[in-house]
């Protein structure tokens, strides 16, 4: 069996569209969140996409053997902490160490835009996300209940210092 290539690249149109589509179909799928979820992840993408500041803010779309296969952004929260949003793999493309590799590129990103800090929030359900931060320093700072997407969930806040 071949080894597949993998591609990070920069946004194409279609892209972004992708972006929320993928978000909603897998967690719908894997953890049962509605709609709301969706509409939250196509209120983000509306943002970077008219907001975006080119030298503070990145996006990357992941490709496996050409295939769309995952995205991660990077986006400006103050003037020296960076966020890390929209990580997100197809099922197809878990295994390959493509979280890692997104979540390196953002953190490798923010460092370079002069950030002294990067954060995140997700969720405590999240349990493979969250060992990608884990491994590469990200601390939980806080963790809170709340009702959202149609479930009893714990959202998180991690910080790594960069």
């Amino acid at each position: 069996m071949n080894k597949p290539i993998i591609t990070l690249r920069d946004p194409q149109p279609g892209d972004m569209g992708w972006v929320v589509q993928q978000h909603g179909e897998i967690y719908w799928r894997e953890y049962g969140w509605d709609s709301r979820f969706e509409a939250l992840v196509a209120g983000i993408v509306s943002d970077y996409v008219t907001h975006h500041q080119r030298d503070f803010e990145k996006c990357w779309i992941a490709e496996v053997d050409g295939v769309r296969a995952g995205s991660a952004f990077v986006v400006r929260k103050s003037k020296s902490t960076a966020q890390l949003r929209m990580l997100i793999l197809t099922p197809q493309a878990r295994g390959l160490g493509l979280g890692g590799k997104l979540c390196d590129e953002c953190i490798a990103f923010a460092r370079a835009a002069g950030y002294k800090k990067m954060t995140l929030w997700t969720n405590a359900c999240l349990l493979a996300a969250r060992a990608i931060y884990v491994k590469r320093g990200f601390k939980l700072v806080k963790a809170e209940p709340y009702q959202g997407f149609g479930h009893d969930l714990v959202g998180e806040t991690w910080e790594l210092k960069l």
